[in-house]
C-alpha cells in the first residue's frame, strides 16, 4: 500500500472533568472521514486518562496518548513528524469544528491551482452561524498584553476594527498576515522547511509566530466560499490559569520578534492594510 496522503490532519486534544467534551471530537472525526481525499488523522491526546472509542477503529485514524499536557505546539509536532514526507498537504485541526464533507477536497483543489498560497482557511463561524473574527494583522503588545487592561470599550471596539480585519466584510477572499491555528491547511513542504511549530509556546502565539515564518514562503489566504464551524470556548476570557498562560506566551512571542521596535513586523501590516484597503 502506497502510505502517500492527499491529506494529513493533526488534532490535539486534552480532557479533564472541567475541560473539553469528547463528543465534538466525535463529530470532527466523522466531518473528516467523509471527504473523498486519502487521508491519515493522527490525534495526540494530552489528557491523563486514554480514550477507548469506537471511531478509533477507521484505519484512517491514528491515536497517540502522551499522558500528560506537552502543550498544543509540541504535541503537534509530533504527528507533524510522523507525516512530513508523507503528504502533499497538512491539516492543522481543532477538535471542536465540523463541516461539511465537500471542504477538504474543494480547499485541495484550490491550493493545486494557487501554487502561491502556502496556507489557508476558509469562513469559520459559531454554531449558531455568527462568524468568528480570526484573520489577524501582527500583533503588537498592546494588542496582546496592555489592551487588557484598559477600560475604554469604544476605543478597544475601534483598534479590534483594523487589527482583526473586520473593515473587510470577511466576504471575500483576501491575503492575511495570520489565521487561526484551529484551522490551518497548509502544503506540507512549506511546514517542513519551517520546522512545524516553535515548542517554546505551551499555549496561545504559537499559530501567529507559525504563520509568521509560513509568510516567507507564500501567502495565506482568508477563502469565504467554504464555511466551517467553531465552538472556540476562549479559554483565556473564562479561566486565570489561561490567561496566565497567554500572557507568559505573549511575553516570550515578543521576546523572540522585538516588543516595540520590531520594523518586520510594521512592515507587513503596513503591506496587508495598503491591499486591503
Amino acid at each position: 500500500m502506497n502510505d502517500f496522503y492527499d491529506l494529513t490532519i493533526s488534532i490535539v486534544t486534552y480532557y479533564d472533568k472541567n475541560y473539553g467534551n469528547i463528543d465534538d471530537l466525535v463529530k470532527c472525526l466523522k466531518s473528516i472521514l467523509k471527504t473523498k481525499l486519502k487521508i491519515k488523522v493522527i490525534i495526540v491526546d494530552n489528557s491523563s486518562k486514554s480514550l477507548d472509542l469506537d471511531i478509533f477503529k477507521d484505519e484512517r485514524i491514528e491515536y497517540i496518548f502522551n499522558g500528560k499536557n506537552l502543550g498544543f505546539g509540541k504535541s503537534h509536532n509530533i504527528a507533524i513528524k510522523k507525516v512530513l514526507n508523507k503528504s502533499k498537504y497538512h491539516l492543522i485541526l481543532n477538535p471542536d469544528i465540523f463541516f461539511e464533507e465537500d471542504v477538504l477536497f474543494e480547499l485541495k483543489n484550490y491550493m493545486d491551482f494557487n501554487k502561491n498560497i502556502a496556507a489557508i482557511t476558509p469562513k469559520i463561524l459559531y454554531p449558531n452561524g455568527k462568524i468568528q473574527y480570526l484573520c489577524k494583522l501582527l500583533p503588537t503588545p498592546f494588542d496582546l498584553i496592555f489592551r487588557r487592561f484598559i477600560p475604554f470599550k469604544k476605543y478597544l471596539e475601534k483598534r479590534n476594527f483594523v487589527y482583526e480585519l473586520r473593515f473587510t466584510k470577511y466576504n471575500k477572499e483576501m491575503k492575511v498576515p495570520v489565521i487561526s491555528g484551529c484551522f490551518i491547511f497548509l502544503r506540507t513542504d512549506i511546514l517542513k522547511k519551517i520546522n512545524g511549530f516553535d515548542e517554546r509556546f505551551f499555549l496561545y502565539l504559537e499559530d501567529v509566530d507559525l504563520c509568521r515564518r509560513i509568510l516567507k514562503f507564500g501567502d495565506i489566504v482568508f477563502y469565504p466560499k467554504l464555511k466551517i464551524f467553531h465552538k472556540f470556548e476562549r479559554g483565556s476570557y473564562k479561566k486565570l490559569r489561561f490567561l496566565i498562560i497567554h500572557m507568559i506566551s505573549a511575553i516570550k512571542y515578543f521576546n523572540k520578534w522585538g516588543w516595540i521596535l520590531d520594523k518586520e513586523r510594521e512592515k507587513i501590516n503596513k503591506k496587508f492594510l495598503k491591499e486591503l484597503l
